[in-house]
């Protein structure tokens, strides 16, 4: 089969799950005999000319066209249809023919690319790695911190949403518990309103036209049903690559209690959460060690909060950014890991690598975490966005005998990526079948 992999970003740039679930898809691919590419959003230029740039990249045996795109005078449904590279995609498609186009989110690559698709009759598959489709942020995360608990049925409420970034209408939606957004939906939002409900539309039709949807969650696919989106979807778990984790050595003896924290630094990833409940901790007792891994510049303003959460504690530190090939020796040094996203996480691939480990992980009590750890049995819940219950956690394992090793003993290999392909390559050969029964025979 011969297939086009399209997702926001890759590595090495870029490292975050989607990324690094599509590149470990393409060498499975790759590796057994089929042919597959990547294509990707590399950097956006808001001062260069609307249009893109194409780059062919070969990155660790994979080949990797990377986009460069120009904003000035984009078209303003560039964030979600993105016209400009639905143009390039539809180009190479023509030229190559693939069998199939596996789109992963749609996040800045756009639906555009499933409009083109559908139009030259080339089979389509959606992973759902977050809520692009359903949410402008993504992550139903709202602008004041809080998880959106309902998608308003008002697309002005999503507009209000995103004005809650700035602080003169974050402020009073605080003040006012809420009115302020209400009054604002009911009497000014109607230009918010009209953008909101065309995205809604027109991403709603895009998934409409895909053959396929995979949810890698349940909590995911629960979301997406109750919003009454007209697809096809099927929960299908994400994979690991386990050769690369089979060195990982035993867990470090000592009585010192080693966490870890791997993953973006960002706010929507609470690693503040993390820092304020280790500062809870007592001095006294049994010795802690956190060591929080990921790109401190990817922003910046965050780290400085978190550096001056931090304080001068000695028990906490910004260990820095490590490579794909580090992480055996990252997870070998620490104890468990800690997952305390205040979003809704699909299927955190951190959390699979730590199971993988043979580590336990502390997880928020949220979205597909909570599908992914077992509470107290391969890891403990915390309070979504609650310091105080993530510090309670963490303190029984310092005070609780046995917890530590009852917890590792309960710990489980996460699904392998040969299982998990074998599952998605079926799909892949349905949904090509289907799209070819389905076509007119032609007349020769």
């Amino acid at each position: 089969m011969k297939i086009l992999l399209a997702v926001h970003h890759f590595p090495p740039r870029y490292s975050a799950g989607a990324e690094l679930y599509t590149f470990c898809l393409a060498r499975w691919l790759l590796a057994h005999g089929h042919e597959a590419e990547v294509v990707c959003v590399e950097t956006l230029d808001p001062e260069r000319a609307a249009g893109v740039e194409a780059e062919y990249d070969n990155y660790q045996g994979v080949p990797v066209w990377r986009l460069h795109l120009g904003l000035r005078g984009a078209p303003a449904n560039w964030t979600y249809a993105n016209p400009m590279v639905a143009g390039w995609v539809a180009r190479h498609m023509q030229a190559n023919r693939p069998d199939l186009l596996h789109l992963h989110s749609g996040y800045l690559i756009g639906a555009g690319v499933l409009e083109e698709a559908y139009r030259l009759d080339v089979p389509r598959i959606v992973t759902l790695h977050d809520y692009w489709f359903l949410c402008p942020r993504f992550t139903l995360l709202r602008g004041d911190g809080q998880v959106c608990a309902e998608i308003p049925a008002d697309p002005a409420g999503c507009a209000w949403c995103l004005n809650l970034d700035r602080r003169r209408y974050r402020l009073p939606e605080q003040v006012s518990g809420g009115l302020a957004g209400r009054a604002w939906v009911a009497l000014v939002g109607g230009a918010g309103r009209d953008a909101q409900a065309a995205r809604r539309a027109y991403l709603q039709a895009a998934l409409a036209q895909v053959d396929l949807a995979i949810a890698p969650s349940r909590f995911l696919a629960g979301i997406f049903t109750t919003s009454q989106i007209q697809t096809r979807l099927q929960i299908m778990r994400i994979g690991l690559d386990m050769d690369r984790l089979a060195a990982v050595p035993p867990p470090p003896r000592g009585g010192i209690l080693r966490l870890g924290y791997l993953g973006q630094i960002a706010p929507h990833k609470g690693v503040h959460l993390l820092v304020q409940a280790v500062r809870q901790l007592p001095l006294d007792g049994r010795p802690i060690q956190l060591r929080i891994f990921g790109n401190p510049e990817q922003n910046p303003s965050y780290t400085r909060q978190l550096r001056t959460l931090m304080g001068a504690d000695p028990r906490i530190t910004l260990a820095g950014s490590f490579t794909s090939e580090q992480l055996p020796t990252v997870l070998g040094e620490l104890d468990l890991t800690v997952v305390p996203s205040i979003w809704y996480e699909n299927s955190p691939i951190t959390i699979m690598e730590a199971h993988a480990a043979g580590r336990p992980v502390i997880t928020s009590r949220l979205g597909g975490m909570a599908e992914l750890v077992r509470d107290e049995v391969d890891g403990l819940h915390f309070a979504p966005g609650d310091a105080g219950d993530l510090a309670r956690q963490i303190q029984r394992l310092r005070d609780e005998p046995g917890l530590l090793e009852r917890l590792r003993a309960g710990v489980r290999p996460p699904p392998s990526i040969d299982d998990a392909m074998g599952e998605l390559i079926e799909a892949y050969r349905l949904v090509i079948d289907q799209r070819r029964a389905a076509r007119p025979m032609e007349v020769v």
